[in-house]
């Protein structure tokens, strides 16, 4: 008989653009004892972490919930649950989770339409707006933080634009929820999903999502009702949600105080997600916001300092992803290995036309600290050394340590103004 060993990973510093470390406190949280998912005090958990959903979203949407499953499992009950089959979808490419979308769109039987921008750029949301324009799309669904890129697309002038012309905006947020400012209302974006897994610092497995009454319209009107929970005088809509798992108006029903038994919620990582939720309000939101950029910050100053030149448009760089030109002559993946072999730092490569060709550092929830950027650049500066790079020696982290520095001591000047002034 086979016999197996305690389970006992290594401790890694996890500097992916996902999945990211999760704070302690998150994973204490999830050795509570486990409740029934209809017991008052679990529901009051699910309720509390809509309100703090709303919160994080910065929206008044009613809608705020997790959807069990991996961020992929919300961006597919968003799309499957408004596509009827026919309905044309545009979806503006700019990196590998642009061609997702257009994938599960194409799945539930959208007429899609694409445009692409070059892997490492954004668009014009002027380009998108006249796109929108031309092929009178039911949809546009786009990715706010393309992580295979390190760029974040402009959303303002888009949500602006759907609105007016009535068309709904369904905006993948997976890699910037809870790191980077995104107004939900304010930006005029219909449904929003995000992931566990990166700036949230809770483990993969929930995608929280919101959406307004917009989308809840065209949900009423798919809205039906399981054969095994009906009852005898209600019918199926004509055109139902093709998915049972992902069919959201089940779903709200289930999270509202109809309490609808969908499925069985996991349970734990509803606790893990109400902890994360309630760090990052601990925290607040712009201190949040504000320790990713400096996080960023010093890291971009470290490589730079190094020798390294980053890749994609610096004016739209996502704050909590780097992507890094590989220098010519150098394999990629014999630094990355050696980098988690010798110094337990996982760092990430990319997807299609830039595998191997860039490294990708994810600077995201509890993975983004000072300590963290300092490790990776010493191990990144020491590795590349190793393999016959000619770095600028110790330049990186100096470098990190100067915009400490000053970060620092425009801090305590900040502070000494306020103390005079009161």
């Amino acid at each position: 008989m086979t016999k197996y060993k305690d389970l006992n990973v290594p401790l890694r510093t996890i500097m992916t653009p996902g999945p990211v470390e999760v704070d302690p406190r998150v994973l204490r949280a999830m050795t509570t004892p486990i409740l029934g998912q209809f017991d008052p005090a679990f529901t009051n958990i699910m309720n509390e972490t809509m309100d703090m959903l709303r919160s994080i979203f910065q929206t008044e949407n009613h809608w705020a919930f997790p959807v069990d499953g991996t961020s992929r499992s919300g961006i597919e009950a968003v799309l499957c649950s408004i596509i009827s089959p026919g309905d044309r979808v545009l979806v503006p490419i700019y990196g590998r989770f642009g061609y997702l979308l257009t994938e599960i769109c194409q799945r539930y039987g959208a007429d899609v339409v694409t445009i692409e921008a070059p892997w490492g750029e954004v668009f014009d949301p002027e380009v998108i707006i006249k796109k929108m324009h031309e092929v009178s799309p039911k949809i546009v669904a786009i990715v706010h933080a393309e992580t295979s890129t390190g760029c974040m697309q402009p959303l303002k002038e888009i949500g602006e634009a759907c609105r007016n012309a009535d068309v709904l905006l369904v905006v993948d947020a997976v890699a910037s929820l809870g790191g980077v400012d995104l107004k939900v209302d304010e930006l005029k974006l219909d449904a929003v999903i995000g992931g566990t897994q990166k700036c949230l610092s809770v483990p993969s497995g929930l995608a929280p999502i919101t959406y307004n009454d917009r989308i809840e319209k065209v949900l009423s009107q798919r809205k039906s009702i399981e054969l095994g929970l009906r009852s005898f005088n209600s019918e199926p809509s004509p055109n139902r949600i093709t998915s049972n798992y992902f069919d959201l108006a089940q779903l709200q029903d289930y999270w509202s105080p109809v309490r609808l038994n969908h499925h069985t919620e996991a349970t734990s990582m509803q606790y893990a997600l109400r902890e994360g939720l309630r760090i990052i309000l601990e925290e607040g939101l712009e201190n949040r916001f504000a320790r990713h950029k400096l996080n960023e910050q010093a890291l971009v100053a470290g490589i730079k300092a190094m020798g390294l030149n980053l890749f994609g448009d610096e004016k739209h760089k996502l704050p909590v992803v780097t992507c890094i030109e590989v220098p010519n002559g150098m394999d990629a993946d014999e630094v990355r290995t050696m980098l988690l072999e010798d110094f337990e730092i996982e760092i990430a490569s990319s997807f299609g036309p830039l595998h191997g060709k860039i490294w990708r550092i994810g600077t995201m929830g509890y993975s983004s600290r000072k300590k963290n950027i300092l490790h990776v650049l010493g191990a990144l500066e020491a590795t590349l050394l190793r393999k016959g790079f000619k770095v600028n020696k110790g330049e990186g982290v100096q470098a990190a340590l100067d915009v400490y520095d000053d970060y620092q001591k425009q801090k305590n000047i900040e502070t000494v103004e306020i103390g005079i002034e009161a």
